[in-house]
């Protein structure tokens, strides 16, 4: 068994090889989702140290820390134990950076890591009215599949038209729609040009709505030819561009793109708690189905390791 740490996520084709891996046991972190959180990281190591395990060349476990306390995980259902190695280097690379206690997000389908949480101490959050952790803020992860019917491509209002990305014009458009979609300056024209030189970018599946005025919507489309699933992420349109349908035409063009490269599945994760219902709406309204839910735990007992016992493989 070995270890490697980095600063930032250098090591992202590793990490993915185990996504890849793990996502039929899952429906959880898609390589592409990686992928968009390494464009996210860019500039940011110092706050995103990371760590993975490799057994004989092959990945088993990695953790990616958000400090100052947040953490991302991932481990192979077939090595459940290594859930307490990760949340060993977490926790001790979170206390050398003076930050913490850790939050850490998983899906309902990654039993064995929820299991070593709470044995650890971790405490799921709840968030919601009375303590409810069906209102509270929540990722919904939905699917469907890509064989049989898929929505029609639906007639945009005149002057909109679906495409790919052509030039580094289209670029710095895309860019400036998510900022505008999101209130967010994160994504700039050159990081959205790094992250289409990323794997597993492919421009057929990043897809935009152009006007006269320049890019106004986009839907971002990931495909793991392995598992033949695509997933969205990130889908938007700018304010003053909304209830035209236009998201929901781009989406409908990335599932055809989709189907065409030979995809059998396209997920999606939206919030599933009732303060952010619109975009789960959308992807209903596509014919996406909820499969698995998130929670989150954070860590409020600072006492020493607890064992973790075996467990069982999330199926």
């Amino acid at each position: 068994m070995q270890r490697d740490e980095y600063a930032g996520p250098l090591a992202l084709r590793a990490m993915q090889s185990l996504a890849v891996r793990a996502f039929p046991a899952t429906g959880y972190r898609h390589a592409g989702d990686l992928a968009w959180n390494w464009c996210l990281a860019l500039d940011r190591a110092e706050h995103c140290p990371t760590a993975v395990w490799s057994d004989g060349g092959r990945t088993v476990a990695w953790g990616w820390l958000e400090l100052p306390d947040g953490l991302m995980l991932q481990i192979d259902p077939e090595r459940p134990e290594l859930v307490r190695d990760v949340l060993d280097w977490a926790e001790a690379t979170a206390r050398t950076a003076g930050s913490g206690p850790l939050s850490v997000e998983v899906a309902d389908t990654e039993r064995a890591v929820i299991e070593a949480l709470e044995l650890r101490g971790y405490v799921r959050e709840t968030g919601g009215p009375g303590g409810d952790p069906a209102t509270g803020p929540y990722m919904t992860c939905l699917g469907r599949p890509l064989t049989g019917g898929l929505p029609p491509l639906p007639r945009l209002p005149d002057g909109y038209v679906i495409r790919a990305q052509r030039d580094d014009a289209d670029v710095a458009g895309r860019a400036a729609a998510h900022r505008a979609a999101f209130g967010s300056n994160r994504i700039t024209a050159e990081r959205h040009a790094r992250m289409r030189a990323t794997w597993p970018y492919r421009p057929e599946f990043d897809l935009v709505v152009a006007s006269p005025g320049g890019i106004v919507a986009y839907c971002q489309g990931w495909y793991d030819e392995v598992n033949r699933t695509g997933v969205f992420e990130p889908v938007g349109t700018r304010p003053d561009h909304r209830r035209l349908g236009l998201a929901r035409a781009v989406c409908a063009a990335v599932l055809h793109a989709f189907a065409r490269a030979g995809g059998h599945r396209a997920v999606v994760q939206a919030r599933g708690d009732a303060a952010y219902p619109v975009p789960k709406r959308l992807y209903e309204s596509l014919g996406f189905a909820a499969y698995a839910r998130t929670y989150t735990y954070t860590r409020t007992r600072t006492s020493g390791r607890t064992p973790v016992p075996p467990g069982q493989a999330p199926t």
